[in-house]
């Protein structure tokens, strides 16, 4: 068969900052399995091969969760080991984190389980002297030692990461699922999902966390989980040379890396069905099942938590919630909301200060300034000073007998039951209402801070931060609403469910509530989030109150905007990405349509007039991405559509392998060749990379429709008609324009097509 015969012939990879041909991707994949399954039944080996080509989607899958569960186990050991090095170091074995010095520390006793003599504080080992020595001769200068080199470390790491994210892989910055969502509408973006990206943000990644910035791991883990995926692709030429095949794969990517990340497999499964992907097929929610759960098993595997979970904040409360505790859950869930619309509002304007003023040309010594201010202001503040996750981890925690925590300094009575799973509610101690105030101070700085940090040229994740926010606010309501409850029990909402030397309140249940509803004001997750976080924390017994507190924030957030902070930094960077609000204005096609008046005349190729030098010079003096073929420039009957690399590829090849094909032939798309005379050039059939059936619209077809068909179709292109007779195209980035427009927005804010 001459190559010219081929239905889809392979054109190469589109453009970079172009948007892919959902409808096309999709003809090309259903002609392949044709052919791959006509030829199983010609021999063993082609039955082998067609077997290899229906399970490589499984082995793909499998590769995805063992290299993204391996990989988040290793950045969860490195964070861990490089966050306790600002404040010391295991003489015993270097690579031991404080925790794990101790755990193998023989002289390790409960009442001091943080102190082991292997684990020293760095003026500790600098002066030589013990903490006590250090107390009676060194005073606050131990202090401020200490205090100077936590400072050091932190922004020793932050200019170790921006450095190697501005001089290696600059796509390796930020959250990276805006990008994701981006990519999986079917847009390109060349090195986004690439290998030294995946190395580079690896590696970041650690010394960002470790650096004490309000940012988490869990969003970047989404992009180095994609690309996982779509290193694999390209060991596969089913999902290296289909577009819209290799989407599909970082769909299910997507729900590995939620998967490891809060090790939360059907979390992730729903997250990437709700959040990130834009095409998901029932075939792709089995194969995200499956690399979902390849991941988490490996991740347990390698146990980075020591506690033999998949989660650090795994909890067990021993007290069901009552009736009356949803009116604080639901303060909470508006608390949530106003936080979300707050931290999205502040964050897009300093990162549009950041892209339009001089700030955004020096990205390292804004990660410097921001490192410094915040490792200064953190170290003062036990709840700050720590690593975000163990912050968060404390604040779910019960108050058990066991606990040491301050904020389970509470005043015993010597008569009362001291069993673990039944200790009733307390009086507050110092302990507690010192915590308080430093919790009411790290919520300040918390919200403050992350405002500036997330967006920055470092890889900074917001799930975490965001759950700190909520967690601090949750756990300080919890506190005041237990501490009602036992001076005030004989109030009538405490009367039915709280009496006294009885267990009522739970604050950790609290902290989790608030985590959750500040989490859904900012990304507006619902479903996925109240599955995460029940996976996240073993807390199965409360869905309700996290459904009620994930409902409310989003309501109370969409109120002032539909947009979640992902789909704002969408829009802020002008990508091509069609959401799924409904478009309710009334505007026609013709409204849309290119060209409009003044404009010139659509750029069109005729079925048989049209000579290969005419078809060169449009190609050259255009950037189309195809053009309409139609009967004549007179009647303009539209026959079908044809794209421009198919042009270029074929035209190239017809020149070096075809006899007689030279500038002056004509082009003719039709079945039969055009009546030429005997002393003309060879004629060029390009019929076969015509697209006979090109998506069309008619001109007084609503924009709401289109809008939808554009969404649902994933389309590149449509073509306006009125009876048959062409009158324009609609674009996706004239879709975008318009949208924009018609809220009032700037439409050239959509860069690219």
């Amino acid at each position: 068969m001459d190559f010219l015969d081929e239905p889809f012939p392979d054109v190469g990879t589109y453009e970079d900052f172009h948007t892919i041909d959902w409808l096309r991707e999709k003809s090309r994949d259903t002609d392949r399995h044709r052919k791959i399954t006509s030829k199983s039944k010609e021999s063993i080996w082609e039955f082998i091969k067609s077997l290899l080509d229906a399970w490589s989607g499984w082995l793909v899958m499998l590769l995805i969760g063992l290299l993204s569960g391996t990989l988040a186990g290793v950045i969860d050991l490195a964070v861990d080991w490089m966050t306790d090095l600002k404040e010391g170091v295991c003489l015993s074995a270097l690579w031991y984190s404080h925790e794990q010095c101790c755990w193998t520390s023989n002289e390790t006793t409960f009442a001091d389980r943080d102190k082991c003599p292997q684990w020293q504080k760095w003026a500790e080992l600098m002066t030589g002297y013990t903490e006590v020595q250090q107390i009676l001769f060194w005073g606050a200068g131990v202090y401020l030692l200490n205090y100077f080199l936590y400072v050091l470390w932190a922004l020793f790491f932050s200019f170790l990461a921006v450095s190697l994210v501005r001089v290696f892989a600059p796509y390796a910055c930020g959250s990276g699922i805006p990008e994701i969502k981006t990519i999986l509408s079917g847009f390109i973006i060349r090195g986004y999902l690439g290998k030294w990206t995946l190395l580079i943000k690896t590696v970041t990644l650690v010394l960002a966390v470790s650096s004490g910035l309000s940012l988490g791991k869990e969003g970047p883990l989404v992009h180095v989980a994609c690309c996982c995926g779509n290193l694999f692709c390209s060991l596969f030429s089913k999902y290296s040379k289909n577009e819209g095949k290799r989407r599909e794969v970082l769909s299910a990517a997507a729900a590995a890396g939620v998967s490891v990340a809060f090790g939360a497999p059907i979390g992730g499964v729903l997250f990437s069905l709700e959040e990130v992907s834009y095409y998901f097929p029932l075939k792709t929610l089995w194969r995200s099942f499956f690399a979902a759960l390849v991941a988490a098993f490996t991740l347990r595997s390698i146990n980075p938590f020591g506690n033999n979970r998949l989660v650090l904040f795994y909890v067990e409360y021993h007290t069901p919630w009552y009736m009356a505790e949803l009116v604080p859950f639901i303060l909470l869930g508006v608390f949530g909301g106003l936080w979300g619309t707050l931290f999205i509002r502040c964050n897009i304007a300093w990162c549009r200060r950041r892209k339009t003023t001089r700030l955004g040309k020096y990205p390292v010594l804004e990660v410097i300034a921001v490192t410094g201010i915040t490792a200064v202001l953190a170290f003062p503040n036990p709840y700050t000073r720590r690593s975000t996750s163990e912050l968060i981890s404390e604040l779910f925690n019960d108050c058990g007998a066991l606990e040491s925590s301050q904020l389970c300094d509470y005043i015993n009575n010597p008569n009362m039951s001291r069993s673990v799973d039944d200790i009733p509610d307390r009086p507050a101690g110092p302990g507690v209402y010192s915590a308080l105030w430093q919790l009411t101070l790290a919520l300040v700085f918390k919200i403050v801070i992350t405002i500036f940090t997330f967006g920055m040229k470092i890889p900074s994740g917001l799930f975490i931060p965001s759950m700190a926010v909520g967690a601090i606010a949750g756990r300080i309501v919890g506190i005041a609403v237990e501490q009602m409850a036992y001076h005030h029990h004989d109030w009538i909402i405490f009367k039915n469910w709280c009496r006294p030397g009885a267990d009522c309140v739970t604050p950790g249940l609290y902290a989790m509530v608030g985590a959750a509803a500040c989490l859904g004001g900012v990304t507006r997750m619902t479903v996925s989030l109240v599955v995460i976080m029940f996976e996240l924390t073993g807390g199965l017994e409360y869905i309700v109150p996290l459904m009620a507190a994930a409902v409310t924030s989003k309501w109370v957030a969409d109120a002032f905007g539909k947009e979640g902070i992902y789909e704002a930094h969408i829009q802020l960077n002008g990508y091509p990405y069609l959401d799924q609000d409904e478009f309710t204005h009334r505007t026609l096609a013709t409204d849309v349509m290119r060209p409009r008046r003044n404009e010139p005349p659509l750029a069109v190729l005729t079925q048989d007039s049209t000579t290969v030098e005419d078809v060169e010079t449009l190609i050259k003096d255009t950037d189309y991405n195809g053009f309409p073929v139609v009967v004549s420039h007179e009647s303009e009957r539209l026959i079908g559509f044809v794209q421009r690399r198919d042009l270029i590829l074929n035209i190239k090849n017809a020149r070096q392998k075809q006899d007689g094909v030279v500038s002056n032939s004509v082009v003719y798309f039709t079945e039969d060749a055009p009546q030429i005379p005997a002393s003309n050039p060879q004629p060029l059939k390009l019929r076969r990379i015509l697209n006979l059936s090109p998506f069309t619209v008619t001109d007084h077809t609503p924009m709401e429709t289109v809008v939808d068909i554009f969404r649902k179709l994933g389309l590149r292109q449509c073509l306006v008609t009125r009876s048959g007779r062409l009158l324009g195209i609609i674009t996706k980035k004239d879709v975008l324009r318009h949208m924009a427009q018609m809220m009032n927005q700037d439409p050239e804010s959509i860069m690219f097509n």
